[in-house]
């Protein structure tokens, strides 16, 4: 068993490669959202070569101890609250976890599906009705996709269908759309204070088309678009419309960063997003969440490593990992808690 206590402010954990170091931050999102980003079964939770696994979270606040802990035995996860078995909705929003790992620094150029799921996830852990949107939608689409490869499907069904996704998909549609506004707000000065010279933007482009105000009339627009697509849904058995093919496109001085950003603007461009992640959730719940910075340093320039420690301020608890503690000031070692995993390094 390892134990570990974190400072309030800023713990630095350091060591070599394969210490051990994402296995913590890994736990602390687990405690904290529920899940992690490396999405396992629950187990490859647990040791090779043993039984079954226990993480365990004590948090101390406002006079009051809450004690979260996750368990995996014969390959089956529960999770519990103060001793008592909770769902994963029982853990998550307590105490939120904002994470930025390497695999996060692509997220502009990779598939449109990674950046649906930064935004869903994000708000899953903000929002109990948001995870059952994201639950309820994907269901529906399964099924709708289901009947869309049975060559005996009466047209009856598939209209029955299309009105559940419809319904589904507003719903998620209008959810997406008002927590990407927060976001954008707050990425664009972010983005601003990392960029002064450049206006950094991110727009949510619905695969139905233009989407009008209200949910209802989301609604109307998914109907008629599923209606233009029926011919390409039948010929290749799946949903082609809906917002598990939307996009999110961020832009740098209005031209698409995917296409156009250097490398460097792309990657501060998901600095500014994570910091946003932050920001809003302080808005929302009115308490920051854990920030989670696994192994960032060694992959982001001085400049940029500089933005993220200004924005690491006094009422935002961080746990850092690295394999070299020169990336940072000796000031703020000063002030961290540093914990070495794993023997020197």
């Amino acid at each position: 068993s390892y134990r570990l206590e974190l400072d309030p402010r800023m713990t630095v954990l350091v060591g070599h490669n394969a210490a051990g170091k994402t296995n913590l931050v890994e736990a602390l999102q687990l405690l904290t959202a529920a899940q992690s980003f490396r999405r396992p079964q629950a187990i490859e939770l647990v040791r090779n070569g043993e039984g079954e696994a226990a993480l365990e979270l004590s948090m101390e606040g406002d006079g009051r101890r809450l004690d979260m802990a996750c368990r995996v035995v014969g390959g089956k996860r529960t999770f519990l609250r103060n001793g008592k078995k909770t769902t994963a909705a029982g853990i998550r929003g307590v105490l939120p976890s904002v994470l930025f790992c390497p695999d996060h620094l692509d997220m502009v150029k990779r598939s449109a599906r990674v950046r649906r799921e930064a935004l869903d996830d994000f708000g899953i852990q903000l929002n109990a009705n948001y995870a059952k949107l994201v639950q309820a939608y994907a269901r529906t689409i399964e099924q709708r996709n289901g009947l869309l490869k049975d060559p005996q499907m009466a047209p009856a069904m598939l209209e029955v269908w299309d009105e559940a996704a419809a319904r589904a998909g507003a719903a998620l549609l209008q959810h997406r759309r008002a927590l990407l506004e927060r976001l954008r707000t707050r990425f664009a000065e972010v983005y601003a204070r990392i960029a002064p010279a450049e206006h950094a933007d991110i727009v949510y482009e619905a695969s139905v088309g233009e989407l009008p105000g209200e949910r209802e009339q989301i609604e109307q627009a998914m109907l008629a678009a599923l209606e233009r697509a029926r011919d390409e849904e039948l010929r290749r058995g799946c949903t082609v419309v809906g917002p598990h093919r939307d996009e999110l496109v961020f832009s740098i001085d209005g031209r698409p960063a995917r296409l156009y950003g250097s490398q460097g603007q792309q990657r501060s461009l998901v600095l500014a997003w994570k910091i946003a992640e932050v920001q809003v959730a302080a808005d929302i719940l009115g308490q920051y969440p854990l920030l989670l910075l696994d192994d960032v340093m060694s992959e982001l320039d001085a400049a940029r490593r500089d933005a993220i420690m200004s924005f690491v301020s006094d009422g935002i608890q961080t746990v850092i990992t690295t394999t070299n503690l020169g990336y940072f000031s000796q000031e703020m070692l000063n002030e961290a808690k540093v914990v070495r995993i794993g023997g020197e390094a």
